[in-house]
């Protein structure tokens, strides 16, 4: 037998009841066995739906895993529901922080004399969702795999799209009305890159980087369902006979 240490981030650590537990496993068992135990109400839990389990993904000590993934002892694994959405500075191309985000001073810092454009996504916190007034967000992350996804993603786009330099930078924590909860700068020669290189990079955030928004209203309070990780990201598990 081996055992795992289990990270559940989002409305996944609702579900669990704490932050983090130790599974037992066979030997040899791989993250598909870790799922399909968590499927079948693992110490008295209510089953983890089946839904929902299709469209998780894991970790593997701050690595995305496949299905096939063999665990070992003493690994820690992550389980990362759909996304819902280190310190600041111009020198780091992405940065995870619990302080007020100042737009200006990074549109400030990044203008170059050999830039053409700076495009600018600026996410702010807007007062309602759905018809329902919104109080507050609250954020979280897995840090070490959301900082390093997001310099691949900057590195990606840097190299795909021709770019001078990018940058983004998210918040953590609670976050009021009218505050910024993520900011990406990018800067380029052409707009036309500039452009189009911001608007897949706010859309790959979305949907690669773990990092979950809780909204707080009036009336309650829930987590963002998120949206769909990338086929290659999520760990499914094979139709499990117990959930729905």
């Amino acid at each position: 037998m081996i055992q795992v240490r289990v990270f559940p981030f989002g409305v996944l650590k609702d579900w669990f009841g704490a932050s983090a537990a130790t599974v037992e496993l066979p030997g040899g068992a791989t993250v598909k066995d870790l799922l399909v135990l968590l499927n079948e109400g693992w110490h008295g839990r209510e089953p983890l739906p089946a839904k929902m389990l299709r469209t998780i993904a894991v970790s593997v000590n701050a690595e995305f895993a496949t299905a096939e993934k063999a665990l070992r002892q003493d690994d820690e694994v992550g389980l990362l529901p759909p996304v819902s959405g280190g310190s600041e500075g111009m020198e780091r191309h992405v940065a995870l922080t619990t302080q007020a985000i100042q737009p200006g001073v990074w549109i400030a810092n990044a203008r170059q004399g050999e830039d053409g454009a700076l495009v600018i996504f600026d996410g702010v916190v807007r007062n309602n969702s759905n018809g329902r007034q919104t109080l507050h967000l609250e954020y979280e992350a897995f840090l070490e795999l959301a900082i390093r996804q997001m310099e691949a993603l900057v590195t990606h786009a840097i190299e795909h799209f021709g770019l001078r330099d990018a940058w983004i930078v998210h918040r953590l924590g609670r976050v009021e009305i009218g505050e910024t909860s993520v900011l990406i700068v990018v800067a380029s020669a052409h707009r036309a890159q500039a452009f189009e290189s911001c608007r897949w990079l706010i859309d790959s955030l979305k949907t690669t980087v773990p990092i979950w928004k809780k909204e707080s209203f009036t009336d309650g309070s829930s987590w963002a369902a998120g949206e769909p990780y990338p086929t290659s990201f999520v760990a499914a598990p094979p139709e499990a006979e117990h959930g729905s």
